[in-house]
């Protein structure tokens, strides 16, 4: 009893000051969130940026992948998640595409979350298996033309960017396609490989490695200029596509409640980590440019993305389930 009456003066000096709790923190490991499987885009950088926090904060970051349900299941943890500044996540176009795309969500972005950073923005590339006869996106289109609904090509989830990068692609060519969603990139870099689906156009990170080992064929990015990565493929702007631009992004967010100091914690260490030789380069050699900056910016970028998104799968006519 004399210990706990002890203690009491140090847990009331913690409550009555906010920024107490700031400067004993993190005590423990923290979890980050990736509501994807492992392979993809969000996974490559999460494990970077952790890697690179735990030597920053002293306390490990450890990975949790929640893949499924084009990352709802991941978001759904994320926000149900307690509010202690120990979980946080990384967030993709996802969160822009869902409400569009789902009527009913168990989460709402701008409810549930609190903003910590815009990560990065990203690049896609338009890719067929080594045995494909397609050579060029000419090739491609005037063979989808000709042969309506027979090409598949693979996603990572219905939302996500190489989904909509091929929806936007049909729209603009007049073509049609039938759309194979996988639970992760993995999936379907899997099969696009063995052939059992015709394109895929995924994240130049996930996807570089394969295309310079020769396991993979690339046609075009989806960015308006040329990645500095691979600056021998075109654009698909320059491939017969005018105007065509479409690319990914990441964030970090936390649940909903977070003690702000927490929050502006974490958002210094990842604008800190951004810019560290080993994320700041890691992110360039996949085509991908990092962000930072602060936790109301990236809340302003999301809302601007998903009205973006809204209107762009509303002409699209794409329905929500």
């Amino acid at each position: 009893m004399k210990g706990m009456l002890l203690l009491m003066p140090a847990a009331v000096a913690l409550l009555g000051c906010p920024d107490a709790w700031a400067q004993v923190y993190p005590s423990r490991p923290l979890r980050l969130i990736v509501a994807s499987a492992p392979g993809g885009s969000p996974d490559i950088n999460a494990r970077e940026m952790a890697q690179e926090l735990t030597k920053q904060m002293g306390q490990q970051i450890v990975v949790e992948n929640r893949p499924g349900a084009s990352g709802i299941l991941g978001l759904e943890t994320l926000a149900r998640a307690t509010p202690d500044g120990y979980t946080f996540g990384m967030t993709s176009n996802f969160v822009s595409t869902n409400p569009s795309l789902y009527s009913k969500l168990p989460y709402d972005f701008f409810r549930d979350f609190a903003p910590l950073i815009f990560y990065f923005r990203g690049v896609n590339v338009l890719t067929v298996p080594p045995s494909s006869p397609f050579r060029s996106v000419k090739e491609l289109i005037e063979h989808a033309r000709a042969n309506p609904g027979k090409l598949t090509f693979g996603s990572s989830g219905i939302g996500a960017t190489p989904h909509l990068t091929m929806e936007l692609f049909k729209s603009m060519t007049g073509t049609s396609m039938v759309h194979v969603p996988y639970k992760g990139t993995q999936q379907a870099v899997v099969d696009v490989i063995a052939g059992q689906i015709d394109i895929l156009c995924d994240n130049l990170a996930s996807l570089i490695p394969l295309v310079k080992s020769g396991r993979l064929r690339a046609l075009a990015v989806t960015s308006a200029k040329r990645s500095a990565v691979v600056p021998e493929l075109p654009t698909l702007d320059e491939s017969g596509l005018p105007g065509y631009e479409l690319t990914g992004w990441l964030g970090v967010a936390a649940p909903i409640g977070v003690p702000k100091e927490i929050r502006l914690r974490l958002n210094a260490e990842i604008n800190k980590a951004l810019k560290s030789p080993a994320v700041s380069k890691g992110i360039a050699s996949r085509g991908g440019t990092p962000v930072g900056g602060t936790p109301e910016e990236f809340s302003d970028h999301v809302r601007r993305e998903t009205d973006k998104m809204s209107k762009l799968l509303k002409n699209l006519g794409v329905k929500p389930q």
